[in-house]
């Protein structure tokens, strides 16, 4: 099985920093594109940032400038550095990785379970 665990959310004032990690584990060959979506209530989960194996970011238009996106490839592990945060940046934040299990089948989508970010004075 594999296995996406998220940490580092938490409630934070407008204006500060959050880093959430996602480490992932099982039996896993390789891992491709890796990313952070997140999912305000009555909204539809989006995308906020992903990375591809050799370090390409991509960032929603709503973050560039303020999120940062990275991996380590040696611990399967995927970062998200949040900074200058808003009240709308509140939502469940989940990581989504892109893994083959091994050589021999296709790559798979996963997904952690979430974690929680609240922007609030």
């Amino acid at each position: 099985q594999v296995q996406l665990v998220e940490s580092g959310g938490g409630l934070v004032q407008p204006g500060g920093s959050l880093r959430l990690s996602c480490a992932t584990s099982g039996s896993i060959f390789n891992i491709y594109d890796m990313g952070w979506y997140r999912q305000a209530p009555g909204n539809q989960r989006e995308l906020v940032a992903a990375i591809t194996r050799g370090g390409t970011p991509t960032f929603a238009d709503s973050v560039k400038g303020r999120f940062t996106i990275s991996r380590d490839n040696a611990k399967n592990t995927v970062y998200l550095q949040m900074n200058s945060l808003k009240p709308e940046d509140t939502a469940v934040y989940y990581c989504n990785a892109r893994i083959a299990r091994n050589a021999y089948v296709r790559a798979m989508e996963y997904w952690g379970k979430g974690t929680l970010v609240t922007v609030s004075s």
